[in-house]
């Protein structure tokens, strides 16, 4: 390992299973004291379990590096504000947030109930907002006192935030305002000297187990390209400092591929000059999505 992280220090929200823990690893091989958040939730965000976090600190712990367990639920205000407690209190600094916490409630949506919308919006969103809140405060008092931080954000989207998918209502709509929330945050913490940009991972955890049911095979014999592993390398540069001048942007990473997005951008435009009558505002927006690129289609209708 390059060192890329050393002496930095990281949180990792959900970092008990799957992509998490991928990303807690592989910061802690890189040299950072990691913060490993996880509530031990299941899949569906009902229980709480301590085991998974501690597993994991027992992981790095064992291949010689730092790191602490976390099982605050850091969708509530309390536990997002112990969160960055435990990094300062344990490792006397922060330098990196790792957001990645959430689950699923799948429904299509006529049969989507209320509770579920809440819950799913509750964990993803409210679940990056507390955090990095709460990490701005303590990033702008660390400005304010004369210690600028070389502070990263990395935050969790997915492609159903960037599409839609079929089944995911709720997620697809809080993936997606994570993407505006990174946007925001990056113009609003610039001045603090905190990089934030968003990740749209494609890997197998329970979270995307049906839909990658079976390894999809890269060219080189044994590439697992699922692997939750294969994200973790953007992420752990992302954190690092090394990622200087990189902000408000939006990453599709999988098995070996990483993607720049580009998002919402003015297309083809008519201005009359004056006020369209209903026909001519049709006529002029068939002539505009004539010209318009095609959509993405929504992941499932493919």
């Amino acid at each position: 390992m390059s060192g890329l992280c050393s002496e930095r220090v990281a949180i990792v929200t959900g970092a008990g299973r799957g992509l998490g823990r991928a990303h807690a690893l592989a910061l802690a091989g890189e040299g950072a004291k990691v913060v490993v958040n996880d509530l031990g939730a299941g899949l569906d965000g009902t229980g709480t379990e301590a085991g998974p976090a501690r597993l994991v600190v027992d992981e790095i712990v064992a291949r010689g590096g730092q790191a602490v367990a976390h099982g605050g639920d850091v969708a509530t205000a309390e536990g997002a504000a112990s969160l960055i407690r435990t990094a300062v209190e344990t490792y006397g600094r922060l330098d990196t947030l790792v957001n990645n916490a959430g689950f699923l409630r799948d429904r299509m949506l006529v049969n989507l109930d209320e509770d579920d919308w809440d819950a799913v919006m509750r964990v993803h969103l409210k679940g990056h907002f507390l955090p990095l809140k709460h990490a701005a405060a303590h990033w702008r008092a660390e400005t304010k006192a004369g210690r600028a931080p070389a502070a990263r954000v990395v935050n969790t989207s997915s492609g159903a935030g960037l599409s839609g998918s079929l089944g995911q209502g709720n997620y697809s709509a809080a993936k997606a305002g994570i993407i505006g929330l990174t946007l925001v945050a990056a113009a609003e913490m610039g001045r603090y000297g905190v990089l934030v940009n968003a990740i749209a991972p494609a890997a197998r955890t329970r979270m995307t187990e049906a839909t990658f049911a079976e390894t999809m095979a890269a060219p080189d014999a044994g590439f697992d390209a699922m692997a939750p592993a294969n994200v973790s390398p953007l992420v752990v540069w992302l954190g690092s400092a090394a990622s200087a001048g990189v902000t408000g942007r939006v990453f599709e990473a999988s098995g070996g591929r990483i993607t720049v997005m580009e998002g919402w951008r003015p297309g083809p435009t008519a201005d009359k000059g004056a006020r369209w009558s209903p026909s001519e505002a049709g006529e002029a927006a068939r002539r505009l999505l004539a010209e318009a690129a095609t959509p993405e289609p929504v992941y499932g209708a493919r």
